[in-house]
């Protein structure tokens, strides 16, 4: 890695990223070390990451993005962390703004800016449009949150927007956008259920306000056949994780299947 603003470490966790592990360590070849945590790949991930000057360590006891996430950050030596997935991308303008706010930090935390890309097509509305995450931190001044699924940066004290963007090439195809979403489904359920929430009722309001948001209130329409699709998807996603509570707390499936 070349030499950098002061201890930058950057943190990824993957599993199976081989499309896409490439791309985002080589937008983060200013940094003066990579983490890769990796939760037993099965493709050439941890060969491509090595490749690319990663330090990668093998996970396989999967305990939920924000456990790995910690684990990844836990390895971390740099004064500095930006913690990034494996399908983003630090975008050139980005790149030159996380420089300077090292070189004089005006606080011990930045959000980023996210542009998603559906198919590799950037989405300009919707519920994916005007997205920002708490990426870059201090060490010691913020931890992820424990959660499986949606877990957060903990961080207390102010944290500016730098300028540039994130890229986020999250699905490739309607397919993996309705597979990602069952998945996130079936992982937030438990949390769902453990708020007494969940069931029919509950999950076709949920669904259809989810619909109604994105499409309509947030102009997801403009996107075109994409913002469609996105919105459908986040609705389906929403019906099934509070379906899937609702099934939890009435006993007919185990919490830990």
């Amino acid at each position: 890695m070349r030499s950098s603003p002061p201890g930058l470490s950057v943190i990824v966790i993957t599993r199976d990223e081989e499309r896409r592990i490439g791309s985002c360590l080589s937008s983060v070849d200013f940094a003066d070390e990579v983490v890769v945590v990796d939760s037993g790949s099965t493709d050439r991930t941890v060969a491509l990451a090595r490749a690319a000057g990663a330090r990668v360590t093998v996970r396989a006891d999967w305990a939920g993005f924000g456990m790995q996430k910690n684990r990844a950050l836990d390895l971390a030596t740099g004064d500095w962390v930006l913690s990034i997935d494996a399908d983003e991308e630090v975008s050139p303008e980005l790149r030159e703004s996380i420089r300077a706010a090292l070189r004089a930090p005006r606080a011990d935390a930045y959000w980023l800016r996210r542009r998603s890309c559906f198919a590799d097509r950037p989405i300009r509305f919707g519920d994916w449009h005007g997205d920002r995450v708490l990426r870059l931190f201090r060490r010691g001044a913020a931890r992820f949150t424990d959660d499986v699924v949606h877990e957060r940066l903990d961080h207390d004290g102010p944290a500016p927007v730098l300028d540039g963007v994130l890229m986020h090439f999250t699905v490739d195809s309607p397919a993996d956008a309705f597979e990602k979403a069952r998945r996130y489904a079936e992982a937030g359920a438990p949390r769902v259920a453990a708020r007494g929430r969940g069931g029919p009722v509950s999950a076709a309001v949920h669904a259809g306000w989810t619909f109604l948001r994105g499409y309509v209130l947030r102009a997801g329409f403009l996107d075109g056949r994409h913002g469609f699709l996105i919105a459908w998807c986040n609705a389906w996603g929403t019906w099934q994780r509070y379906r899937i509570a609702g099934r939890l707390r009435r006993g007919e499936i185990s919490r830990n299947r």
